[in-house]
């Protein structure tokens, strides 16, 4: 029996955008957390656990980007036509942020100010319009003959914005339990007390997509509550209650890595969740992985590439991962 390229293919790019939802939401929840934090010195020892990994961490939406180019080429096309608008303004969220890294750290006192705006600014934008763009994901694209039919707006409902402002909380609290994780002092407790209500927004979040995403989907609540899917999707709401105990726990004393890898496993339940809902489809409520895949010598040539740049990219990240390891300090960093 040979390799099916196409799922293959699926858990390559599932296992890219976890990635990227990992390591770059708990940056891209530093920015989200800076108009909680005014003092500078304060603002440049956040950004400075974050300025050398940083750039790296985006290198797997890349890599989700032309995966999917790559070997579900109507998939790409129907989705980059659907979400055309919040994919551009999660861009120039990304581009502000990534500008405001490399110029507040030489901007003078009187214009530090208009970076920090810029990266705050930039944080909620991306934050909110991936958010926004998985929200609109799971409710659906209309397609008909293989073209995308719908609107420019039809991303503009309750469900995606809801979605959106949850994913803001999801990735404050990535970016408090790692500043918990990297940091010390005064600011590590400010971070440890901001953590718990932040876990506790996070948890009600999840309770209302929990609810509101069965409700409001058919096809969403058929597949949540089938056999076999009923057995895998049983444990994730006991999980996702043991996880937010766990974590507050964790915050008592002096926490270091326990709250980030608890949060962590929030997100996982999260997405683990999301995959139930929509596997095997790739495009919302009726085109599978197999129907939008492209050919098998496309797939196979592109699969070489990705074999051999994965590994590079695990390493390389590890390895900074590893050199940049440890609490950050005062005057200690990015300049």
């Amino acid at each position: 029996m040979g390799i099916d390229l196409t799922l293959l293919w699926a858990v390559i790019i599932l296992f890219g955008i976890l990635m990227y939802v990992v390591m770059d939401g708990f940056d891209l929840g530093i920015g989200i957390l800076y108009p909680f934090f005014r003092d500078d010195e304060d603002r440049d020892v956040m950004m400075n656990t974050v300025a050398p990994v940083w750039d790296g961490n985006e290198t797997w939406l890349v890599l989700g980007g032309a995966g999917l180019l790559a070997a579900f080429p109507l998939a790409y096309a129907v989705v980059l036509s659907a979400f055309m608008l919040p994919l551009i303004f999660m861009l120039l969220g990304l581009i502000f942020r990534g500008v405001a890294f490399e110029f507040r750290f030489k901007a003078t006192a009187e214009r530090k100010h208009f970076w920090d705006k810029a990266f705050i600014g930039g944080s909620l934008v991306a934050t909110f319009f991936q958010g926004v763009t998985l929200g609109a994901y799971m409710e659906g694209v209309e397609v008909v003959g293989r073209e995308f039919v719908g609107g420019p707006f039809d991303w503009f409902r309750p469900f995606p914005l809801f979605t959106g402002l949850g994913l803001v909380v999801a990735y404050a609290m990535l970016g408090c339990t790692w500043l918990v994780m990297k940091t010390g002092g005064d600011l590590q407790r400010r971070m440890i007390a901001l953590a718990r209500p932040l876990a506790l927004v996070l948890l009600a979040v999840i309770v209302i997509v929990s609810i509101w995403t069965p409700l409001a989907h058919e096809a969403i609540r058929e597949r949540w509550f089938s056999v076999p899917n009923l057995y895998w999707f049983s444990p994730v709401p006991a999980l996702v209650l043991a996880c937010t105990w766990w974590l507050l726990r964790s915050l008592d004393g002096e926490p270091h890595s326990a709250p980030f890898v608890l949060t962590l496993c929030l997100v996982f339940l999260g997405y683990s969740g999301l995959g139930i809902s929509l596997w095997p489809n790739i495009i919302p409520p009726g085109i599978d992985l197999w129907e939008a895949a492209g050919p098998p010598q496309s797939q196979g040539f592109a699969l070489v590439g990705a074999l051999f740049i994965m590994p590079i990219i695990l390493m390389y990240t590890a390895w900074s991962y590893y050199v940049f390891r440890g609490k950050v300090k005062a005057g200690e960093g990015y300049h």
